[in-house]
């Protein structure tokens, strides 16, 4: 028993170093402070997926009672430990993300036109904003087709968790 509390605190330590080297990535004034605006990528650095909405509730969750723009790395810490020892916001499993595609290529091709890929991806479900896009874009589209090889894109972009 003592071997599982002594190995969670090894955790615990690692998450906190990783945190705080994320954090301070962003920390522009070095006074222990983020834009509020810069919290999903941090979050993200660090392994986490969440949602649009999932990440609004983060947010609310560390902000101040009266939010001031930016969040403090006291507030931060504590939620963002248990969010990653509880392996929250996992990204989306490959096979997942594959059979996602070919659901929007029902005649099989293997590929999605960028003009398709757009308007699935700003209309349907949560959106992408348009920064959104524009970045999924200039990753995913193969500039001689105009198309998303969506195998391909997968593959560059499926985080590899071990």
């Amino acid at each position: 028993m003592a071997d599982d509390k002594e190995r969670e605190d090894i955790t615990v330590a690692e998450f906190h170093k990783k945190i705080k080297d994320a954090f301070e990535v962003f920390d522009h004034e070095a006074n222990n402070t983020v834009d509020v605006r810069e919290i999903g990528t941090i979050i993200r650095s660090l392994g986490c997926c969440p949602s649009e909405g999932e990440l609004h509730d983060l947010i609310a969750e560390v902000e101040e009672e009266e939010p001031t723009g930016y969040i403090r790395f006291e507030k931060f810490l504590p939620v963002m430990t248990e969010v990653l020892l509880e392996r929250r916001y996992r990204p989306i499993p490959e096979d997942i993300l594959l059979r996602a595609f070919e659901v929007l290529d029902p005649s099989k091709r293997g590929f999605l036109l960028k003009e398709e890929l757009i308007k699935y991806m700003t209309e349907e479900g949560e959106p992408f904003s348009q920064e959104e896009m524009e970045e999924m874009l200039s990753a995913a589209i193969d500039p001689e087709s105009n198309s998303v090889h969506y195998k391909d894109y997968i593959a560059m972009m499926v985080i590899d968790e071990s």
